[in-house]
């Protein structure tokens, strides 16, 4: 994908900081490392399986506490592990 961007103001400083401190080499590495920062923080495409794996765990349990929550499932108290098993 090719785009052509302009930068202004805060970001235009961003870009030109990271490229005079060597943190990227081009504004285009800048960018691919912003994208990559925001996947981290956000979680938004998983980059391995461990990851696919957990992102899924997740969704399950936010799933589930949302289930909690509108009354659709609801938790058992369990005295002991025996219990669980009978």
């Amino acid at each position: 994908m090719n785009i052509s961007m302009r930068f202004e103001g805060l970001s235009e400083e961003i870009i030109a900081e990271a490229l005079k401190r060597g943190v990227v080499k081009t504004k285009a590495e800048a960018i691919r490392l912003g994208l990559l920062e925001l996947n981290d923080k956000y979680g938004l495409v998983p980059r391995n399986s461990e990851e696919i794996e957990l992102m899924e765990d997740l969704r399950e349990i936010e799933r589930i506490e949302r289930d909690l929550k509108s009354g659709k499932e609801k938790l058992h108290r369990v005295r002991s592990i025996e219990s669980l098993i009978k």
